[in-house]
């Protein structure tokens, strides 16, 4: 007996270390929650139960996604789920719409499909929640998770944590400034006045977000749409070569977000960065070859020239190889392409990716 007693703490020490490595394995998040705002690029499931033609909760969309058809514009991930993994979550960031409590704490996805800064932008589209729209759920979140937490300084510290990421602006070119058949922004404004109302829209949202919480935020840079497949149907004399009166505008506009990221790195206590898309899609669409890819004129599921002069109808069969495709539809990216942006959104691989730090380095502050 007396020698059982001397095997104990051998026994009790194999234990601890089998819970540790098996804690190794589950370790926590890099941050405590993460809040999304953003357009189609980023939502997951927003606009499901709105009247809206911006959705895609109906196949092939989700082809290559676990949970099916969910209403992610993409075959598979988009780039916040790839973060969420990077940072650590075990789940994906639930969409706002229908989120409990208690996912309130981690944070949830406030983003909707054809939403813009401008409040008219994608009004040709039907239903969508705007930039001022997100924040104002976002409002309503923080007073549940005063609730939730017990006071406001519990609550103000919890989110002084967390990751924000907000990717806007795509639609205010796409779906507003360049579209003179529904929108006459495109003669009111020269590019750089578009720039600067939306800039300072912008500012007065992020504005109200730092005064609800937020502190580590990401601000999330428009793309080149000028190279989407919609656009090089549209006005790519080639179909290869992007739309420059585009992808010029949109230069113009993310110069701005850099301004405001330096104009907000101010203020006590915040954390602001900006993320080069525009520079990462531009390095991948450049040597597709070494990203992986093969194929970046063309949506993997659409109509008409590029597969863009309409986008991915219900139930259409889609390209076969969608792993060597940068778009999936007219519009959005494969899974592949947003695992490479989404990886260097949280691990910059270039200096130019991120000004000034990278998410990885955000959650560390």
């Amino acid at each position: 007996m007396a020698g059982a007693w001397r095997r104990w703490p051998v026994v009790v020490a194999a234990v601890v270390l089998a819970v540790a490595a098996g804690a190794a394995v589950q370790a926590a998040p890099q941050v405590p929650c993460y809040f999304v705002f953003g357009d189609s690029l980023v939502d997951n499931g927003n606009n499901n139960d709105i009247v809206s033609l911006a959705r895609a909760n109906y196949p092939p969309y989700g082809i290559d996604f676990a949970g099916g058809a969910t209403g992610r514009f993409s075959n598979g991930l988009t780039t916040v789920d790839v973060i969420s993994k990077l940072l650590g979550f075990d789940d994906f960031i639930p969409p706002f719409a229908g989120a409990s409590s208690d996912q309130l704490l981690t944070g949830v996805n406030f983003a909707s499909a054809a939403a813009g800064i401008r409040e008219e932008t994608g009004q040709q589209l039907g239903a969508r929640i705007s930039f001022s729209g997100q924040v104002q759920n976002y409002q309503s979140a923080v007073q549940q998770l005063v609730s939730i937490l017990g006071d406001e300084d519990t609550a103000a510290a919890h989110l002084s944590q967390c990751i924000f990421t907000v990717g806007m602006g795509s639609n205010d070119y796409l779906n507003n400034y360049f579209m003179p058949a529904f929108y006459n922004t495109g003669s009111q404004y020269t590019p750089e006045q578009y720039a600067d109302d939306l800039a300072a829209r912008y500012a007065q949202l992020l504005r109200a977000m730092y005064s609800n919480g937020a502190r580590k935020v990401a601000l999330i840079g428009v793309g080149q749409v000028g190279c989407s497949p919609n656009e090089l149907a549209q006005q790519s004399a080639n179909g290869v070569t992007c739309v420059e009166r585009i992808n010029s505008a949109i230069r113009i506009f993310n110069q701005k977000l850099v301004g405001l990221v330096d104009q907000f790195n101010t203020l006590p206590g915040a954390h602001f960065t900006y993320i080069n898309i525009y520079g990462i899609f531009d390095d991948i669409l450049g040597t597709p070859g070494s990203h992986g890819l093969k194929v970046t004129n063309q949506g993997c599921c659409g109509v008409g020239r590029n597969n863009g002069q309409v986008t991915c109808l219900p139930f259409q069969t889609p390209c076969a190889n969608r792993h060597e495709y940068a778009f999936w539809d007219a519009f959005h990216p494969t899974e592949a392409a947003n695992v490479l942006v989404g990886q260097r959104t949280y691990s910059a691989r270039l200096p130019s990716d991120v000004h000034p730090v990278d998410l990885r380095t955000l959650a560390s502050l």
